[in-house]
C-alpha cells in the first residue's frame, strides 16, 4: 500500500502578496504597485542570493580538492 501525501500550500509570501493586492484593489492602501508586489520580488531576490551562495560554495569546495 502506497501513501502519497502532498502537503502543498500557499507560502507566507504568497499570502502576503494576495493580501496586498486585495487591499490595493479595494483602495484600503495607497501604495505604489512596486510595494504591493514587493513580496514577489523580495522572495525572488532571496532565492537568487541563496542559489548564488550555494553555487559559490560548491565551486570553492571543488577547487579545494
Amino acid at each position: 500500500m502506497q501513501n502519497n501525501t502532498n502537503y502543498g500550500g500557499i507560502s507566507f509570501f504568497g499570502l502576503l502578496q494576495i493580501t496586498f493586492i486585495v487591499l490595493k484593489l479595494i483602495d484600503k492602501i495607497d501604495w505604489s504597485w512596486w510595494w504591493v508586489l514587493s513580496p514577489m520580488w523580495i522572495s525572488s531576490i532571496i532565492f537568487i542570493l541563496v542559489f548564488i551562495i550555494v553555487i559559490l560554495a560548491l565551486i570553492v569546495k571543488a577547487l579545494g580538492k
